[in-house]
């Protein structure tokens, strides 16, 4: 069984995930962000609460983390993720923005590199994404860069995705990657996944087939003491997907939509997902939740391959 840190005093941990790390039984991570700021109410919650019963279906104990009362909280209620999805005072909390949220008392949706940072102080080393943050289009005019990147630099957590958001420039965002040192592993590919598309056009640095591999591949990384994470890119369903011509077309519409309304920084994220369920006509809600859903599946293994060890 392999052995987890324990958790900072400082948090807030359900009973369920305390007795979990407590135990050794694997526990997976899950951001909140994508409730308050990633999808529309009801949609956000009804996703939330399934895909906990989707991690909990493999016998893996599910923790949504969130910053509630200035307080990190490990693992949330019900109501919980009512109030993240319909609250107005909800901050969008990256690692930045963690001290002011909690010194304030107020609530945080923690972004992935929020949620990295809450989830590796708690001894949690598997977290399930929708989309990783990276380099965005023109950053080197812009410098915009998301802190996703850093933290996967810093802290030790593997975090499943489908790839990188395809509205951001995939190309630098693993070269950024690479630079720093952060393992980049496709998911039953050769092809590095471009989140609503199986296909991005780009080579995935690494492969494998089984949670298995993965769960090896982390605890020989950290064994080693090479800190920071991983990145697991996990192909969106075939069923599911929207082919690149597709989404292509749309996102370039939404990036000038967002050019022409001046939307810049932290805002440009959320602007540009609710901007490209509209163009899509929802069809780019539907394949966001299905790629959710996957990612909890093989989140959910990983997780128990990798406490198994």
């Amino acid at each position: 069984m392999t052995r987890t840190p324990q958790p900072h005093p400082d948090l807030v941990l359900t009973e369920e995930v305390r007795d979990a790390l407590a135990a050794g039984r694997p526990v997976v991570a899950l951001e909140s962000t994508i409730i308050s700021h990633g999808m529309p109410y009801p949609q956000s919650v009804a996703m939330a609460t399934e895909v906990e019963d989707i991690i909990r279906g493999h016998g893996v104990v599910p923790a949504t983390i969130a910053v509630l009362d200035g307080r990190a909280c490990i693992g949330l209620t019900p109501e919980n993720l009512e109030l993240l999805a319909t609250s107005k005072d909800v901050a969008k909390a990256s690692v930045r923005d963690l001290p002011y949220v909690m010194a304030c008392g107020g609530h945080g949706a923690t972004t992935v590199a929020a949620t990295m940072r809450l989830a590796a102080l708690a001894g949690i080393r598997v977290f399930v994404t929708g989309g990783l943050g990276g380099v965005h289009r023109g950053a080197p005019e812009s410098f915009d860069i998301s802190a996703d990147l850093s933290e996967l630099t810093l802290s030790d957590v593997a975090v499943v995705s489908a790839g990188v958001k395809s509205i951001l420039d995939i190309g630098l965002t693993l070269e950024h990657l690479e630079t720093g040192g952060v393992p980049v592993i496709a998911y039953g590919t050769d092809e590095f996944p471009a989140f609503f598309s199986r296909s991005s056009g780009f080579k995935a640095p690494m492969r494998a087939d089984t949670p298995e591999e993965i769960a090896a591949m982390m605890r020989i990384k950290w064994a080693l003491g090479i800190t920071g994470g991983l990145n697991i890119a996990n192909p969106v369903p075939a069923a599911d997907e929207i082919p690149v011509e597709k989404i292509s077309a749309i996102i370039d519409q939404a990036l000038a939509d967002m050019d022409a309304l001046g939307v810049k920084g932290k805002d440009a994220t959320p602007y540009l997902l609710g901007r490209i369920v509209e163009i899509s006509g929802g069809a780019s809600l539907a394949a966001n939740i299905a790629l959710v859903k996957n990612n909890a599946h093989l989140g959910a293994r990983i997780a128990a391959a990798y406490a198994a060890g």
